[in-house]
């Protein structure tokens, strides 16, 4: 017979594992919706260094933005001949000249990028381009930071100057709106610290919750997981012109019923032996 004394420990166990199972289910909800909607925020962001390459004639500009489940900056968009290698480069918050200005939230102008002992040439030579000059804003607005603007090397002038920090700003400012305006709530790790400080209130202190959200997000991005590519195909068909959307909608449709059907074949199969 079981010593009750230990019916309180199995209790427990078991709700920390649905209560795990049901925040990671949670994630794995927020990090769809998220993807679905990255297209949209993303082609708004690209505008924005597209048109901060062409103002100040420069070789390069990037958004790196910050991803607080994994405590990185990821470099999301980029334009100019030599931007394009940084895309996908991951940097932790307190590394290189960009964690500088996101962990300062201070925008800079640097003439000579190689002298200054803040730079992160690993991390620049990974892109296969290895900037001369640089200046970089920070997203920055009432709820925090959010990552940093670079723009890299004007072909005009040899360094950045005062006027160009106050115009990186300007387009940090307008990239921070359009990232705020997108999330609403989508953000993965918030949206989980939301809820289980509404469940648990004071009872489960800030380490023990940040445990809970990286337990929580352990799976959601796995890359062996079929959904992804899926997801990313969705995300690409709600881009289309509404010309080919009723046809899509119709051949998703399609699909779908083949496979419940093929399901439904598949669990009779499976139950026939047993009558």
């Amino acid at each position: 017979m079981t010593d009750p004394a230990f019916r309180p420990r199995r209790r427990a166990a078991s709700f920390d594992r649905d209560a795990r199972a049901a925040l990671a289910a949670i994630g794995r909800r927020a990090e769809v919706a998220r993807r679905l909607e990255l297209g949209s925020a993303e082609a708004v962001l690209r505008s924005v260094v597209e048109a901060a390459v062409a103002l100040f004639e420069a070789e390069a500009a990037s958004l790196a933005l910050y991803e607080p489940a994994r405590n990185v900056l990821v470099f999301r968009v980029a334009a100019g001949e030599q931007g394009q290698g940084v895309v996908g480069l991951e940097i932790p918050p307190d590394r290189g000249l960009v964690g500088y200005v996101f962990s300062s939230g201070q925008a800079l102008a640097i003439a000579d990028v190689r002298a200054d002992p803040r730079f992160g040439r690993s991390f620049a030579e990974q892109t296969q381009y290895v900037p001369r000059s640089i200046v970089a804003a920070p997203l920055v607005d009432g709820r925090g930071t959010l990552g940093v603007l670079e723009v890299l090397d004007k072909r005009s002038e040899a360094s950045f100057s005062l006027r160009d920090i106050e115009l990186a700003g300007v387009f940090a400012r307008q990239a921070t709106v359009a990232i705020r305006a997108s999330r609403v709530e989508r953000d993965t790790s918030t949206l989980l610290r939301s809820v289980i400080g509404a469940l648990t209130g004071d009872d489960v202190p800030p380490a023990g919750i940040d445990a809970l959200v990286v337990a929580a997000l352990a799976q959601v991005d796995d890359p062996d997981d079929p959904l992804w590519p899926l997801v990313e195909q969705i995300a690409a068909l709600r881009r289309v012109g509404p010309e080919h959307r009723e046809l899509l909608g119709a051949l998703l449709d399609v699909l779908v019923r083949q496979a419940e059907r093929g399901g439904g074949r598949r669990a009779g199969r499976l139950r026939a032996p047993g009558g």
